[in-house]
């Protein structure tokens, strides 16, 4: 009798221990996962993207797959990331407007330190104040005694109303106390377009769009937007080493979530940004856009954003674009 009730007892261990197994979550990702970009696809937010989805696939071993839905500077693709399911399987490759600049300008629908995860911030990049070769600058101190006896005389170039680049070149004038007129683009391509032929004589453009007409002898850089000197042109000195100390601009696209997503997953994809962008060839890859990787924490990208949303949002109140 001992036996057979030893033998009953055993044969009711399998579908226990089934039981206990199924009940255990299973490792994320279990099937592909959609990564949103707020831009079409060519512009440099979906390049990064690209590379770290890549990145991000051959780690995981699931398809990490870029959707882009641009519209509204970036606020579509953010709302429709902040109204995902929180389960690991929608993430946001960010540009810093979406998350800062839009929501000091306009009332949007969703909240950027509420509804978002932060995971890490993939790469920054700065910007280069450059002039047309004729203009008679070499430096910044040269390009601020330029201007200031000729207050609202001379214009200036930006991507658009708004762009980071737009009020960048408003906290420089604010700073250098000079007066400009802006002149708006519908993106950074037209306004390169009109510097090089002397239309403006200035604008803050990307590294990447400026380094080769700057090559080509078409525009001359004045200097950098960042706290330190980029190892493109090395020998073109920062805004704060020129004279104005408190002076940094950097714009940037990072990894986040909606809000709610598990920390484990949160975690586990920041370790693995950091590790892909210490990649030799994505580096390579990186320096083509004009960026550098930076692959930081989930805490140091939110603290990145809170600093950033009370620079930019002075910005906004210097350029005088807020619409609300």
């Amino acid at each position: 009798m001992l036996t057979r009730r030893m033998l009953l007892l055993l044969s009711a261990v399998p579908p226990f221990l089934s039981q206990i197994a199924s009940a255990q979550p299973r490792a994320w990702p279990q099937k592909a996962v959609r990564v949103i970009v707020p831009f079409a696809a060519g512009g440099n937010t979906d390049g990064i993207a690209r590379i770290i989805c890549q990145q991000l696939s051959e780690a995981f071993g699931q398809q990490f797959i870029v959707e882009n839905h641009g519209g509204a500077g970036g606020e579509v693709a953010a709302t429709q990331v902040a109204r995902a399911p929180a389960d690991g399987y929608t993430l946001f490759v960010a540009a810093l407007p979406q998350i800062v600049v839009v929501p000091a300008i306009r009332k949007v629908a969703y909240d950027p330190t509420k509804d978002f995860a932060p995971i890490s911030n993939i790469a920054t990049n700065p910007f280069v104040l450059a002039v047309h070769k004729d203009v008679p600058v070499k430096t910044l101190a040269e390009f601020v005694d330029y201007v200031r006896p000729r207050p609202r005389q001379l214009s200036y170039g930006s991507a658009g109303t708004g762009s980071v680049t737009h009020l960048s070149m408003a906290l420089l004038l604010r700073m250098a106390d000079l007066e400009m007129i802006h002149v708006s683009y519908k993106g950074n391509a037209p306004a390169m377009a009109d510097l090089i032929a002397g239309h403006i004589p200035v604008m803050f453009t990307n590294l990447s769009d400026a380094l080769p007409q700057a090559a080509a002898g078409r525009i001359r850089l004045l200097a950098v937007s960042s706290s330190k000197r980029v190892t493109q042109v090395p020998d073109v000195p920062t805004v704060s080493e020129s004279g104005y100390p408190k002076f940094k601009t950097l714009t940037w696209n990072g990894l986040m979530a909606p809000a709610g997503t598990p920390k484990g997953v949160i975690a586990t994809l920041a370790k693995e940004v950091a590790r892909a962008v210490r990649n030799p060839q994505t580096v390579e890859r990186f320096k083509s856009y004009g960026v550098d990787p930076l692959g930081n924490s989930p805490e140091e990208f939110a603290e990145m954003i809170a600093s950033d949303i009370a620079l930019w949002s002075e910005a906004v109140k210097i350029s005088g674009v807020a619409e609300k």
